[in-house]
């Protein structure tokens, strides 16, 4: 069984390289620079520009839209699962939970929201997932807002060093 693997920046060459890895998503505030790991295809590699803020009209700083859900969902769903995928932020803690969720779900969207932010809370004590992709993948996905309520049900997350990682099962 494959799965998608969440961490913070300064962990994606260790990961990549211990799960094989060799697709990565990466949801990245401009300017935030990085050299992506030698193992990771550079076509197969999806970067998302933004901020980890729950809403727009803040300066300079780029919220998540629905254009940065639709790229996450296309790319998941051409994700051939031969290797785990590596999904990061900075700390691992908002963003990158909250696209491993939506990816998860646009693999397989007969599951159940409720079961699948349960499994997210049991691998990720830390997890606060970003309420605004997460508003995003709802409505991309047609989930009524189902996943939008079992998001809310686990509540915030644990405090964390940001260092936390994990991995998330597909179902």
């Amino acid at each position: 069984m494959t799965a998608i693997i969440v961490c913070p920046l300064e962990k994606i060459a260790e990961l990549a390289v211990r799960h094989r890895a060799c697709e990565m998503v990466s949801l990245m505030a401009e300017g935030q620079d990085f050299h992506r790991p030698g193992v990771i295809r550079a076509d197969r590699h999806l970067m998302l520009r933004m901020n980890d803020i729950a809403f727009a009209g803040t300066g300079n700083l780029v919220a998540p839209g629905e254009e940065h859900v639709a790229r996450l969902i296309d790319f998941a769903r051409s994700w051939d699962r031969s290797a785990p995928l590596l999904i990061h932020c900075w700390m691992g803690v908002s963003r990158s939970p909250a696209a491993a969720v939506i990816a998860a779900l646009a693999l397989d969207p007969d599951q159940d929201d409720e079961a699948l932010a349960q499994r997210l809370r049991q691998v990720a004590p830390h997890a606060t997932p970003n309420t605004r992709l997460i508003e995003f993948g709802d409505r991309a996905l047609n989930r009524g807002g189902r996943l939008i309520a079992a998001i809310k049900a686990i509540g915030r997350g644990a405090e964390t060093d940001g260092r936390a990682s994990f991995v998330l099962p597909l179902a």
